[in-house]
């Protein structure tokens, strides 16, 4: 059983938690992407963009992120030898990416879309009289202060995802929590693994959720 505490295991597994942070921030990143486009269609006058967004979030908000994992890992690769012909090996790490940020990007269209409906009236009311171009004002003036109260929820949403990354072990990825049970099945001993695992994402979140309230802080004192 003590084998298990060895360095070698011991930097297996923190190599695994790099991989978990690697997808959260790719998949927060591309997320917020997301919801920046989808926001924008949601606040849009036109209905078929509106729609567009509303099913989107709609979607991925009202069903599990495991299920969404697995067909983009399973059914996809079906779909497309329906359609092609030809067979496609998905790879677990691309899959769990794009799982994370299309599920990521519905959550974060909300936040986005609140925070540019939490500026101030004023502020569009002013470009309106100035002239400025909408591309223009959303740019320079509304997203900019909208991401101010944005990025403290969008923190959250990363702390989430770093949780969220331990479901792609469900189909190969050799991410934290899979790590942990490819040791426990080496020494017959999974209590071990899973505690160090269980360890390094309290680490993670921990540090996240320290420098998060120091961000609030100072955005709250720039107010």
């Amino acid at each position: 059983m003590a084998d298990i505490f060895t360095s070698e295991n011991l930097i297996f597994l923190i190599q695994g938690a790099g991989v978990s942070l690697l997808l959260a921030f790719g998949s927060v990143a591309i997320g917020c992407l997301i919801g920046i486009l989808l926001a924008a269609a949601k606040l849009s006058h036109s209905k078929v963009l509106n729609f567009i967004a509303n099913v989107y979030v709609e979607l991925f908000r009202g069903t599990p992120m495991l299920l969404q994992i697995l067909f983009f890992f399973l059914g996809v690769p079906v779909l497309f030898q329906r359609i092609t012909g030809t067979r496609m090996t998905a790879n677990p790490y691309i899959v769990g990416l794009l799982a994370l940020s299309f599920n990521s990007g519905a959550y974060q269209t909300e936040l986005i879309r609140a925070g540019i409906q939490g500026v101030d009236k004023g502020q569009w009311e002013a470009c309106a009289t100035l002239g400025i171009s909408y591309r223009t004002m959303m740019k320079e003036i509304i997203l900019p202060q909208a991401f101010r109260h944005i990025i403290p929820p969008m923190v959250s949403e990363f702390i989430t995802l770093i949780k969220d990354s331990s479901l792609i072990s469900n189909i190969g990825a050799l991410e934290l929590l899979y790590r942990s049970q490819i040791l426990g099945a080496r020494y017959y001993d999974y209590l071990d693994p899973l505690i160090l695992a269980g360890v390094l994402y309290l680490i993670m979140t921990v540090i996240t959720s320290y420098f998060s309230k120091k961000l609030e802080r100072k955005l709250a004192q720039s107010d």
